[in-house]
């Protein structure tokens, strides 16, 4: 026997060195493996910045801050009619700190009007909004908090329920076994543990749930070196950021750091003595006690907790009592917060992995920063999902789904972003990977070369549109038609952009050649491998509405192409800034000629397949787009732009089958309640340098006075504007004209080019 002892202390003193290593190695190392956190764009506030009183109560709502009727702490807001009282909270961003301090801001319409503050600030910035992390495998989930940033009460009303003599013991609690064994006696079942909160810890951090006499023995064990190599403070520090406090669908919320936000929208510091002992209450059973499932058996536990701290005399009896008359408390869920954008988090993935290790992004605590704007994006999904509603499926019944694609006109970064018309869903992202034809949005690309020859084309070059046979391949002739199957006769150039004829952009591209033009595509920013037949002229090549918006930010931005970017920069987890992603430009245009592109499309919203744009923005607003549809109304797309926003949009089935809608009676509706919400900025009517405005016919395009009736000012490229007419002259009537019109138009013409 006593041998047998002996060799019982020998295996209990070699699993203590065992264990002992087990506990220094991993506590005194890189406790967790932190997910990388992604932010919003910080909201800034300016005189004279476009932001509604209702947009930034919208989006203070979404950052947790709570109304007050007088603004004294950071985290509270107060509005009336016209304006807001806020108290930030402050934010360490890529460029520095910024400071928390009192803001009055004040509206007129849809524009901040004054803005003043405590710090006499000329701008501030709000703290961006988190949208979601990148998570390990095991998708565990924390916000990591000290001890010195827990509210008031919260490690009190962790001790008084949880672990009375955590102060006392060495990491096991005889006395509180004893209690325990007692409470449970009386009970008639396991009504209370004994663990202390060291336990509980490496429960949590080292071991499994699993119920044996080994475990608890190793536990024990494990808690007493715990506490023998660590202190006290340290170890609630750890039990602090690592208990377990509930599910987010796939995502594990660990400690009350994370919990705060997840349940509250608050930082953990702000949180009042009823939100602490809420969450103070589900350390017993986090789905038990889910308040936003079991609010009565949530509320219960609550006042319990609030109860033991006054009968333990940590708090009054009278303020224990006003915090259980409070309600829980607890945030919507899905209203602009975290985890809420999969297609926008699928593109910041998929631009991070070309800089970074999947380990460095699971597990190294990095801060992302970037250009999602929250307001924007919902108003893009509201959009989507009520234009879709409106419409009703396709044909049989089939649904129709979407995308949209939002970004900033000059800088090229993502705003908003729509993969489904469903965006909570983050499956297959519409916006990045459906690569569908793109119809007539390939006619800017063919305009464009057209009048990259401003010695052959201006806006007011007329065009025949009239039917024409081509041979598209060996043995075969194609024959494009007009949507309306209407043919037009000569029709200026600016007409047959603005209406989208099919005919004169055929004869155009044809006359400039197919290789040129998708020479045009690659030049405004998206590589491809089609083959130069006819047919690309009208668009049967295939874009992602990703690609789509390449494009066309390239003719937004006066003919700059900037690749598009939804990341900004990127902290380490101790704030250190790590590689910037800096805006980049090329020049790849001559503004001059973009600038008469953008007046042909303004026209098409204005006089063209557009017009529908304007019973949602108002009249005095200049706008520049383009309507798209494929054979047999499979795909319906939409592409247009003001001063500060590009916006794509795309209808379509997913088996690639007729939606019986056309880019205006489908994308282009979804466009309208989009920009009708975002309240754009008008695009600038100032020709830049390179372009004259020259006085021309109406009717013929020559060149005219002023005084003339039918004369109207247009742009041409510097140099090649026509020459004033030599006086009044009688207008060609046309339809009048049977024997030699067509001779007589050949004529003017040749005086044109």
């Amino acid at each position: 026997m006593i041998k047998l002892g002996l060799v019982g202390l020998v295996l209990l003193a070699g699993l203590t060195i065992y264990l002992d290593a087990v506990v220094q190695e991993k506590f005194s190392g890189k406790r967790w493996a932190v997910p990388a956190k992604v932010f919003a764009r910080p909201l800034e506030l300016y005189v004279g910045q476009q932001l509604s009183r209702d947009d930034f109560i919208a989006e203070l709502s979404a950052l947790g801050y709570r109304t007050s009727s007088a603004v004294r702490q950071p985290g509270q807001m107060s509005a009336s009619a016209s304006q807001v009282d806020v108290h930030t909270r402050g934010f360490q961003f890529f460029e520095g700190t910024e400071p928390s301090q009192r803001l009055s801001v004040r509206f007129n319409g849809r524009q901040v009007a004054a803005l003043s503050g405590s710090n006499d600030p000329v701008m501030a910035r709000m703290e961006p909004l988190m949208i979601g992390g990148i998570y390990p495998a095991h998708n565990e989930d924390r916000i990591l908090v000290r001890l010195d940033q827990t509210p008031p009460y919260l490690v009190e009303a962790l001790i008084a329920t949880e672990d009375r003599d955590y102060f006392q013991h060495f990491g096991v609690s005889p006395k509180g076994i004893a209690r325990a064994m007692y409470v449970n006696m009386v009970a008639g079942g396991v009504v209370q543990g004994g663990s202390t909160l060291t336990q509980q810890l490496v429960k949590n951090f080292y071991l499994t749930s699993e119920r044996s006499l080994l475990r608890k023995g190793t536990e024990a064990i494990m808690a007493v070196l715990l506490e023998l190599h660590y202190s006290k403070e340290e170890i609630l520090e750890a039990y602090l950021n690592e208990v377990f406090l509930g599910q987010d669908g796939r995502r594990a919320v660990h400690g009350f750091g994370l919990a705060s936000q997840y349940y509250f929208a608050q930082p953990l510091h702000e949180l009042q003595l009823h939100q602490v002992a809420l969450l103070v209450a589900m350390v017993k059973g986090p789905s038990y006690y889910n308040p936003r499932r079991h609010t009565e058996r949530a509320k219960a536990r609550r006042d319990l907790v609030i109860g033991m701290l006054a009968e333990q005399g940590m708090i009054s009896p009278e303020l224990a009592a006003e915090a259980q008359k409070q309600d829980l408390d607890v945030s919507v869920r899905g209203s602009m917060a975290d985890t809420s954008y999969p297609a926008f988090m699928d593109l910041v993935k998929r631009q991070l992995k070309e800089d970074y290790r999947d380990e460095d992004l699971t597990s190294e605590g990095l801060r992302i920063f970037t250009s999602f704007d929250p307001l924007l994006q919902n108003k893009a999904e509201k959009a989507v999902q009520s234009t879709v509603k409106r419409l009703g499926p396709a044909e049989g019944d089939i649904p129709i789904e979407a995308a949209m694609v939002v970004t900033s006109a000059q800088a090229g970064e993502v705003l908003a972003l729509v993969g489904g018309k469903d965006p909570r869903y983050s499956g297959f992202n519409r916006a990045l990977d459906a690569s569908r034809p793109i119809g007539s949005l390939i006619k800017p690309a063919i305009y464009l070369t057209a009048l990259e020859k401003p010695q052959q084309y201006s806006l007011t070059t007329l065009i025949e549109d009239e039917p024409i046979t081509l041979q598209a391949e060996p043995g075969k002739t194609w024959t494009p038609q007009n949507y309306d199957r209407t043919s037009h006769g000569w029709v200026p150039l600016h007409k047959a952009l603005a209406n989208s004829y099919n005919q004169a952009a055929v004869r155009i591209g044809m006359d400039v050649g197919v290789p040129e033009v998708l020479r045009t595509v690659e030049r405004l920013g998206v590589k491809h491998d089609w083959r130069p037949l006819p047919a690309m002229l009208l668009g049967s090549g295939a874009m992602t509405p990703m690609q789509v918006t390449d494009m066309f930010q390239t003719i937004a931005t006066g003919g700059y192409s900037t690749p598009l970017r939804a990341i900004r920069n990127v902290l380490d987890a101790e704030g250190e800034p790590l590689r910037p992603y800096p805006f980049e430009t090329q020049q790849r245009f001559d503004p001059a000629t973009i600038y008469l592109l953008q007046e042909g499309m303004s026209r098409a919203m204005t006089q063209g397949t557009g017009r529908s744009a304007y019973n949602h923005v108002a009249s005095d607003v200049r706008l520049a787009g383009k309507t798209g549809t494929t054979n047999d109304l499979r795909d319906s797309w939409f592409a247009g732009f003001s001063d500060d926003l590009v916006a794509v949009s795309w209808l379509g089935r997913d088996d690639n089958g007729p939606t019986r809608l056309t880019g205006a009676s489908g994308a282009l509706q979804v466009w309208n309640a989009f920009m009708g919400q975002a309240y754009p900025r008008s695009l600038s009517n100032a020709p830049p340098a390179g372009v004259t405005m020259a006085w021309i016919d109406e009717t013929t395009g020559l060149g005219s006075d002023q005084s003339c009736p039918g004369a109207v000012q247009a742009p041409f490229r510097s140099g090649y504007e026509p020459l004033p007419g030599p006086g009044c002259r009688e207008l060609i009537d046309t339809e009048g004209l049977k024997e030699g019109a067509n001779k007589v138009l050949d004529t003017i013409r040749g005086w044109l080019q």
